[in-house]
């Protein structure tokens, strides 16, 4: 299917109004050719609304364009504007611009009016907006005596702007005497309407130069209202209040508002504290992309406003003692806009169409319908026309129904005013798009290839590809209703020449144009996040791959700007370097990769980062006996949000110099509510800290003295241990200077024993840490307090707390030990538990003393060193391991307490039975003759019984490492040396020795030896080593080798030459019989070849490399070369039979090979 645009049909029957909204859209995306003939266009105009200048000339525009050119004419006030009849008035040359010179005389103010322009031609006329000219106007300030103003601190307070009336508004603002900006924040700040609102007012709001500005932009003038005097009086006490709004007023108020407008809204309130304002949608949700807070949220916009955001909007103020709200309905109506405004129709004789004109509004507009300027209900009568509401339709045009047709839709809000036009043309098919138009278009996009066209008829447009001219189906292209060719993907195959028809009735267009594809640019390495200190360096990288054919061009854009012109921006092939990186230096960073074509970016963003900086202005209030209120102000977070605020304190008194923790806070908080302690002379410091670490402390604050108290807290970690035993040692943690709370700081110290009916004793000692009770009975319990007290008093009763006097030694040892031996090396002890009261302090448990006893022939010597065995607590029972088996041991039990161990057991004796021994110690092989190895050891170093035998196993290793069989033999227990004999020559041997109780056998030990090797067998093979290694006999091997290798190549050269060679010939060729291997087997020599196949040669094959020969070539065949071989031989001498060496096996110092044997063996064997 080709692709074509299809002329609609010339007839329409009525009602088929969309198919005439199709065609107009269609037609209406033609541009007439200015040379055709047309009904005028207005093309340029002023400003419906225009506010002039009146110290310069005023232009008002009027352009349009048409064929002929059109005459131009002016309305003023709705009458005709003769401006021959005004000489200041003159209208430039092609145009209907006029200009009106009062610059040399005359008022602006004369000109004041509504002008309309109009512009004809022999096709139709076309009329411009009403232009509304004024001048614009920045008049004075009415002079006014000021009076002073004389309020309260706290007091609310309204400045009063009340600018002139200026066209247009002016801007408002509010400085002082030296032109500087008058602060303003959630107390202080400006209203819409220009009035300057106070919340509450201050001792530092105090001043004589209040003065509002205001600005008049379109004459760039400033002018100034009197200065406004304010006096503030300190109140000596401020009451609070809760809010009440200074704007609006009352509890609900109406707002209107455009669409397409900024809707502001706005609320301001009064009281002590100064209240916050939030705000609300009663009956739905704010739009979050379109709603932004002004004024310390005092002020809400909307911006582009809609009907659907019309409603109730609350706005609340709040403070700490209140709040109040207020209402405001909000009603969005819309002055008239487009849904489908009418475009120029163009049509030839006899074809149907329609102009249709539609919008919207609030209220509803209404559509009226003008022809060449005039209404249509008074134009001239068209046959061909036919009104219907917002629509114009059009059947069986002709030329005369040419004409310029306005829609004018209007409501209270203001109108809209289109001019279209009706061209009855016949024209045959043009395509304005240049010839030979080349497009260049990046691989994988859309490409658009143009084909401007016009013609009437509507023509019909299709596109062939190719010198041959295959047309274009839709599958794979799309075509665009203004004649445009459209390749959604476009690809290498894409590239060529395309050709574009326009037909219609009166004729043929065609046009061609070429299209080539590039390979995309891709930035293949991209800038990537970082997140640097200050003063470091930070490189981004950007790696670009582009079609070689196109222009590459790199930029590096900061925050979509030109870098800086600093040099610590350095920009390299692949790379951007910025040195010493500053607070400003933090952004977005986009490297920018430009050709022809097309453009690709990637960006990273910059993080500044650093510690914070210290906060300052520290504040004390609310000062109370045991609390203040601490503020600051933040420093700069450097780009790294605080995370929290941390407090410190010093007691200048007790601690000068020493800072502690007092409080941390999250970082969203400016203030901390601070307990603090009575009698302590406070400075305060804040540190601010964030991800990267903690900012340098603030400066201190003024210093806080805090008035004395009795104490609020008494020592801690009291305890009662006697150091002897009839004494009891109190001692405890004394307080702090911070925390005693005033002067004269000492203990109460007091005690009784606790099961006894005694009074408390007590004591007053100085601040100390210690205090003994001597006489006291040994090891009882003892009831404890101690309580903190100075010149103001005691502090709380402190609880009791239970220690005991001084311990004792025990005095009795534990009873009925008994001893369960498990097996040799691990036993059992059980033993009963001494008496509490025995124990005479606190028991921590029982040390179990245990050693081996001697055996009888060292009795003389020293017992060994005791072992002990701790279990604390009251355990009565324990294992005791690593004993040594085949042993007799003797052990007793003691209990301890915090002064010591008591008396011991009885000793208790026990034997452990016998086990496995250890491994002999040691294991030597000495005297090795050609059959036997003589073995001596030592015995085991722990037998840990009996010795019964020895068992010695053992194997033979072969030259690959391998075991023989194993052989085992068994030696009596009193023997440390044994002789192996019938062994075999020149042989390893591997030895498994092992010792054995009646409980086992032991740990084995092992080692390797070697029987000796047979003397003249070593002397050959020490001849052979030395022959081989001969420098002359290996040359002589090489030229055996080479010899042999030219016999073959001679042999199969004349062998294929068909030619015949006497046997003589190939043994004078061979090498001397002398060096040839032997074998020895038959005493004959050996075959020797360099071959690495020995396979028996084949007939029928013509390679020479495998040393065959087809038999067609000679009826010779070659048989087995060298002597001892049976050769069969034809009537010329020749022999016939495989001519390669046979394999033979040879044996390499008992080792076999199945290798050929090699010149070196064979020369050993020989010799």
């Amino acid at each position: 299917m080709q692709l074509k645009i299809m002329p609609k049909k010339k007839h329409l029957p009525a009602g088929r109004v969309p198919l005439i909204l199709f065609l107009c859209q269609v037609i209406s995306a033609l541009e007439v050719p200015l040379d055709l003939v047309q009904p005028p266009t207005i093309t340029q105009q002023s400003p419906k609304d225009y506010i002039i200048d009146p110290r310069e000339n005023i232009v008002i525009q009027c352009e349009a364009k048409g064929k002929p050119p059109p005459s131009f004419s002016w309305t003023q006030n709705g009458t005709h504007f003769d401006i021959d009849k005004d000489p200041l008035v003159t209208m430039k040359p092609d145009s209907g611009t006029l200009i009106i010179n009062i610059m040399s005389e005359g008022k602006a103010e004369t000109y004041e009016g509504v002008y309309q322009c109009t512009a004809r031609n022999e096709r139709g006329a076309a009329i411009s907006n009403n232009i509304v000219v004024r001048p614009s106007r920045s008049p004075l300030w009415t002079k006014e005596k000021l009076e002073p103003m004389t309020l309260q601190n706290g007091q609310p307070l309204v400045l009063p702007c009340r600018p002139p009336v200026g066209l247009p508004p002016p801007i408002i603002f509010w400085m002082d005497n030296s032109f500087q900006r008058l602060p303003q924040s959630e107390r202080v700040s400006q209203g819409l309407n220009g009035d300057l609102y106070f919340s509450n007012v201050l001792p530092e709001d105090t001043r004589e130069d209040y003065i509002c500005y205001a600005r008049f932009n379109h004459t760039q003038t400033i002018q100034q209202k009197q200065p406004i005097s304010v006096k503030v009086i300190s109140a000596k006490s401020n009451r609070e209040r809760p809010p009440t709004f200074l704007t609006p007023e009352g509890n609900a108020s109406n707002k209107e508002e455009l669409r397409g407008n900024v809707l502001s809204l706005e609320c301001i309130a009064e009281g002590l504290p100064t209240p916050v304002i939030y705000w609300i949608k009663e009956d739905g949700t704010l739009p979050i992309n379109r709603t932004f807070y002004r004024n310390f949220q005092k002020t809400l916009q909307i911006i582009q406003v809609s009907e659907a955001d019309s409603g109730n909007y609350q706005c609340i103020a709040k403070n700490a003692l209140g709040a109040i709200h207020h209402t405001i309905s909000v009603t969005v109506k819309a002055a008239p806009y487009w849904i489908m405004a009418p475009q120029n129709l163009v049509l030839s004789p006899g074809e149907d169409g329609a102009l249709i004109c539609r919008a919207n509004g609030n209220p509803k507009p209404t559509i009226s319908w003008l022809s060449n300027g005039v209404p249509i209900e008074i134009a001239s009568d068209d046959p061909s026309r036919k009104i219907d509401g917002d629509t114009i339709i059009f059947s069986n045009v002709q030329e005369r129904s040419s004409a310029v047709y306005q829609c004018n839709a209007s409501n209270e809000y203001g109108y809209l005013l289109a001019n279209a036009f009706v061209n009855v043309l016949a024209e045959p098919p043009r395509i304005l798009t240049s010839a030979n138009t080349h497009y260049q278009v990046i691989a994988n996009r859309p490409a658009l290839l143009d084909c401007a066209f016009f013609g009437s008829p509507l023509p019909t447009i299709e596109w062939f590809k190719g010198a041959k001219g295959s047309a274009l189906h839709e599958d794979t292209y799309v075509l665009h209703e203004n004649g445009t060719l459209g390749i959604p993907v476009a690809q290498k195959e894409s590239t060529g020449t395309y050709t574009c028809v326009a037909k219609n009735k009166l004729g043929i267009a065609k046009n061609e144009v070429n299209l080539e594809i590039k390979d995309p640019t891709r930035i293949i390495k991209q800038p990537e996040y970082a997140v640097v200190q200050r003063g470091s360096t930070v490189s981004f990288e950007c790696k670009v791959k582009h079609d070689h054919t196109l222009t590459l061009t790199v930029t590096w854009l900061k925050d979509d700007h030109e870098l800086p012109s600093d040099g610590r921006f350095t920009v390299d092939e692949d790379q951007l370097v910025v040195a010493d990186v500053g607070d400003n230096d933090g952004g977005t960073y986009t490297c920018v990769a430009n050709t022809t074509l097309d453009t690709v970016s990637a960006s990273a963003v910059l993080g500044v980062v650093d510690v914070p900086d210290p906060p300052f202005d520290l504040e004390l209030t609310d000062q109370l006996d045991k609390s203040v209120q601490l503020s600051w102000t933040p420093g700069d977070d450097n780009n790294s949000p605080i995370t929290k605020f941390i407090i410190e304190y010093e007691d200048a008194m007790h601690e000068a110099g020493l800072w502690h923790y007092q409080a941390d806070v999250p970082g969203t908080q400016t203030r901390a509510q601070l307990k603090l302690s009575p009698y302590v002379n406070y400075s305060f410091r804040v540190m601010a800290e964030n991800s990267l670490g903690r900012s340098s402390p603030s400066q201190p604050s003024e210093q806080y003295f805090t008035k004395a108290a009795e104490p609020d807290k008494n020592p801690m970690t009291v305890e009662g241990l006697g150091s002897e035993p009839d004494n009891l040692v109190i001692t405890w943690k004394p307080l702090n200077g911070f925390e005693s709370n005033g002067p004269g700081l000492q203990y109460k110290v007091s005690w009784r024993q606790k099961d006894g009916d005694d009074e408390w004793t007590s004591v007053v000692v100085a601040n100390v840490s210690k205090y003994i009770v001597s006489g006291t009975p040994t090891f009882v319990p003892y009831l404890i307090k101690v309580q903190a007290l100075n010149d103001m008093g005691f502090a709380p009763e402190p609880s009791a707390v239970m220690g005991h006097s001084g311990e004792d030694l025990p005095m009795v040892a534990p009873r009925n030990v008994q001893v369960n031996v498990l097996n040799g090396t691990l036993a059992e002890v059980h033993w009963d538990p001494v008496p509490l009261q025995s124990v005479r302090g606190h028991l921590q448990g029982y040390r179990i003393y245990y050693w081996k006893a001697q055996s009888s022939s060292k009795r003389n010597r020293r017992h060994m060193e005791k072992k002990i065995l701790i279990f604390q607590g009251s355990k009565t029972h324990g294992m005791l391991p690593g004993l040594e088996p085949f042993s007799h041991y003797l052990l007793n039990v003691r209990v301890v307490n915090g002064k010591g161990e008591g008396p011991a057991s009885p000793d208790k004796d026990f034997n452990t039975p016998e086990g496995v021994p250890s491994a002999p110690s040691a294991l030597k092989i000495v005297n090795p003759t050609l059959d036997s190895l003589t073995l001596e050891w030592d015995p085991p170093r722990h037998p840990n019984g009996i010795l019964t035998e020895y068992t010695l196993k053992y194997q033979p290793i072969n030259s690959t490492h391998e075991l023989g069989p194993l052989i085992d033999l068994k030696i009596p227990a009193n023997k440390t040396r044994w002789t192996l004999k019938n062994l075999n020559f020149s042989t390893r041997y591997k030895f498994y020795f092992y010792a054995q109780t009646s409980a086992g056998s032991g740990s084995q030990i092992t080692e390797e030896a070697v029987t000796t090797v047979d003397e003249g067998k070593m002397a050959m093979a020490s001849r052979q080593v030395d022959i081989a290694t001969q420098g002359w006999f290996i040359g002589l091997m090489c030229a055996v080798a080479l010899l042999i290798l030219i016999l073959l190549i001679v042999c199969f050269i004349r062998r294929n030459k068909g030619g015949k060679y006497p046997v003589k010939e190939k043994e004078d060729a061979h090498a001397d019989p002398e060096i040839q291997p032997m074998k020895e087997d038959d005493g004959t020599f050996g075959e020797y070849s360099d071959a690495e196949d020995h396979k028996p040669l084949k007939k029928g094959s013509r390679t020479p490399s495998d040393r065959t020969v087809k038999k067609e070539d000679s009826d010779d065949s070659l048989v087995d070369y060298g002597e001892g071989v049976n050769g069969q031989f034809n009537e010329d001498g020749s022999f016939i039979g495989q001519y390669s060496g046979k394999k033979e096996k040879e044996p390499a110092e008992g080792n076999e090979s199945s290798e050929a044997p090699s010149p070196v063996n064979a020369m050993n064997s020989f010799v």
